[in-house]
């Protein structure tokens, strides 16, 4: 004899499983950080001979690394953060703090260095935050950062280079 209680947990369960498939099979696999009007373009075979294989990964398919992987997570110095990609300047020290994420993590972009796009997900719409110039995938940005803006940029570290300021500017 079947009862009611597990007829309606195999239905929610199917029913679930099936939300599923439908949410992975209107999503892009691997999404492209490329499309759209950049200042700066390449092909995909020059962006591979530019990048290592994990920023590619990060930049142009919008992966993400394992939390705690990069080493300017754990950068303390004065200096810009640029872009992997194309060498923009996107983000300031000034504006670096630890959120304790894994991730390296701003309050602020530098002015006219990124822009945002709507990343929807099984858990929501997130925003996404790519290089202005090239596209490449930086990560999200997420409303429980420090004043003043209340921002936080979960960056990938792999999608930066860091440089460091001169003792001449300090």
């Amino acid at each position: 004899m079947i009862k009611t209680s597990d007829f309606t947990r195999r239905g929610l369960l199917a029913a679930g499983v099936a939300g599923l498939a439908l949410s992975l099979a209107g999503r892009k696999s691997p999404a492209v950080a490329s499309e759209g009007a950049f200042e700066f373009i390449l092909s995909e075979a020059e962006w591979r001979e530019r990048l290592t294989p994990k920023q590619f990964r990060i930049l142009r398919e919008e992966d993400t690394e394992r939390p705690f992987t990069s080493a300017l997570n754990n950068e303390k110095r004065k200096g810009m953060y640029h872009c992997a990609g194309c060498d923009l300047p996107v983000y300031s020290s000034e504006t670096k703090y630890d959120s304790g994420t894994g991730w390296p993590s701003f309050w602020e972009a530098e002015a006219d260095a990124v822009s945002t796009k709507p990343d929807p997900t099984l858990f929501g719409v997130y925003t996404e935050v790519h290089c202005r110039r090239c596209g490449g995938h930086f990560g999200h940005i997420f409303d429980d950062g420090p004043p003043p803006t209340g921002k936080r940029h979960c960056i990938n570290g792999f999608a930066l280079s860091f440089k460091p300021a001169s003792a001449q500017n300090t």
